[in-house]
């Protein structure tokens, strides 16, 4: 919980609190941000994470996916928001939170409030898909039936870092984190990302990763990771231009 706590005040920076609400505009000489961040050193090691229920559809164990160094070193489910851009492109994005193989899938994502967002259970067995901002709970969804969907875009309205968690399985956690507008991304397996159609400005950009450092297992046995990381640039988009920054997380 004091990780999410902490994790949800520094992106809050990223925005400031008397800001207006997104407006949508027609972007006539948006430019685009793309990058990569890649891992400094040698990556933990981090132990598979126990099943202890529902085996037969689990299996014994899963891979931790708080830490996934791809190819160079590239790191997969990083997050890259750019703050401070009032007025923008349309927000056209949808999150699907699917319980998969007894996994979250995809284990992160990012929309802009409001977004479409919605949760899956893709297995045979119950899951409760429990998301926290901070420590208020945002969603609790018993999807008991294969192929069930529940819509939560409503519920996704403010900013910050939902934390999210299958009440029936310790093992299962995910992030969804919603921004105040939809320059935001989640890289991918090379570690690299994209964001379009930002409006020509100086932005302070912000990347987020989850903590990754084994801290052990809490009282019901679900794994414990260090604080959140983050680091920011600041970053001049032209316009119709192309902006490049590298993050490295360490």
């Amino acid at each position: 919980m004091r990780r999410a706590l902490f994790a949800m005040a520094v992106l809050a920076l990223t925005a400031s609190a008397a800001q207006a609400a997104y407006e949508e505009i027609a972007l006539k000489d948006g430019g685009t941000l793309s990058g990569v961040v890649r891992f400094a050193g040698t990556p933990p090691k981090l132990d598979p994470l126990p099943v202890h229920r529902n085996r037969e559809v689990c299996g014994e164990q899963k891979a931790s996916e708080a830490l996934v160094v791809g190819p160079d070193r590239g790191v997969r489910g990083s997050v890259v928001l750019i703050g401070g851009v009032a007025k923008g492109k349309k927000a056209t994005g949808e999150a699907l939170l699917d319980n998969h193989r007894c996994l979250f899938v995809s284990h992160v994502s990012a929309l802009a409030a409001g977004e479409k967002a919605r949760v899956k259970n893709s297995d045979g067995i119950l899951h409760n898909t429990h998301g926290f901002l901070g420590k208020p709970t945002v969603f609790n969804l018993a999807l008991p039936n294969r192929d069930q969907f529940v819509d939560i875009t409503r519920r996704l309205t403010r900013p910050g870092v939902v934390r999210v968690r299958c009440d029936a399985h310790p093992h299962m956690f995910a992030w969804l984190i919603v921004h105040d507008s939809p320059y935001v991304a989640v890289t991918d397996d090379r570690g690299a990302f994209r964001i379009a159609d930002v409006p020509p400005g100086t932005y302070k950009v912000t990347m987020w990763h989850e903590g990754f450092r084994p801290r052990g297992v809490d009282k019901d046995g679900r794994p414990l990771y260090d604080e959140p990381r983050t680091i920011t640039r600041h970053v001049t988009i032209a316009p119709k231009g192309a902006a490049t920054v590298e993050f490295e997380l360490k």
